[in-house]
């Protein structure tokens, strides 16, 4: 597949990760579980599809054309959930004119089942997002940002579970350093917290506690820093936690020809993706479960 493109039924691949014993051959079997997961980041307002005179994304995109490859989607699997990794708003002039009411309305149109905070969400200052929040039918979900002593306390949620065909699915958000990206004046009172401590702290509430059979975070770190190492990215975060299944990452729009298999600390292997920007890709990844035990036996990847 072209990563520059949506992902298309007709003519993909899948890619087989293996989790368990079972075969490819065995995912026709009734015995097992099918979850599908897809995801978006970086969209930035972009709600029609690029100009046909753009020199590098001509006429892709378009929210039109990924409703329709949701819904197709849907109908092939009624488990199916899906996702944001931030920077919703900023880009377009539909942004500068609606102030983020129109992503808003055109993610709950779609189904989005949650959403975490991008630096550019901010971009009309924490009380232009918090004004937004009623045409929201989703989740906002952020663990590392404390909102305590601002407008938009109790209004984002650290995590959320979902219930697919028995299959229980923990999400929670992580967002990235806000000092020295975004004007203080528009975050205001907002508190961040160490995301690799948060997300150990979460993946264990959701393992242990919440009992998920599938650890998801969505983030707006970025994916990788080369010449910064230090700098916490996705990858870093998949390396020094535990309990997290996959990372749907965001803010550096990467384009990934297909989800980077990667080492958790305890040499476990999961999975990071990250689908561009602008609303050009669909991200799309197929979990399957054991009917019996909920133990994810293996993964297909639209590539």
């Amino acid at each position: 597949m072209n990563r520059r493109k949506f992902i298309q039924q007709s003519g993909a691949t899948a890619a087989f990760l293996g989790m368990g014993s079972l075969s490819l051959q065995s995912f026709g079997k009734p015995d097992l579980k099918h979850i599908t997961i897809l995801h978006t980041n970086d969209v930035h307002s972009h709600v029609d599809p690029f100009p046909a005179n753009d020199k590098r994304y001509a006429n892709m995109g378009g929210v039109t054309r990924r409703f329709s490859l949701i819904s197709s989607i849907r109908n092939e699997n009624p488990n199916t959930l899906l996702f944001d990794a931030g920077d919703i708003f900023q880009g377009t002039p539909y942004f500068n004119f609606y102030g983020g009411e129109l992503e808003f309305k055109l993610m709950s149109r779609m189904g989005y089942d949650a959403a975490t905070i991008g630096n550019h969400d901010f971009d009309n200052g924490i009380d232009g997002l918090y004004k937004q929040l009623p045409h929201a039918k989703f989740d906002l979900i952020s663990a590392n940002y404390n909102f305590k002593n601002t407008v938009m306390h109790t209004h984002v949620k650290p995590y959320k579970t979902f219930l697919k065909a028995g299959v229980k699915i923990g999400v929670f958000g992580l967002g990235i350093e806000l000092d020295g990206l975004v004007d203080s004046r528009l975050y205001k009172e907002t508190k961040y917290n160490d995301p690799i401590t948060i997300a150990q702290d979460m993946s264990r509430i959701l393992k242990d506690e919440e009992k998920c059979d599938l650890v998801i975070c969505l983030s707006h770190l970025g994916y990788n820093y080369k010449r910064n190492p230090n700098k916490i990215s996705d990858l870093k975060l998949a390396s020094l936690t535990e309990g997290i299944d996959l990372i749907i990452g965001g803010h550096t729009h990467t384009f990934l020809k297909k989800p980077t298999i990667t080492k958790n600390r305890k040499g476990i292997n999961m999975l990071v993706n990250q689908v561009g920007w602008g609303g050009i890709n669909l991200g799309r990844i197929d979990y399957y479960f054991d009917n019996k035990t909920n133990n994810a036996v293996g993964t297909t990847i639209i590539v």
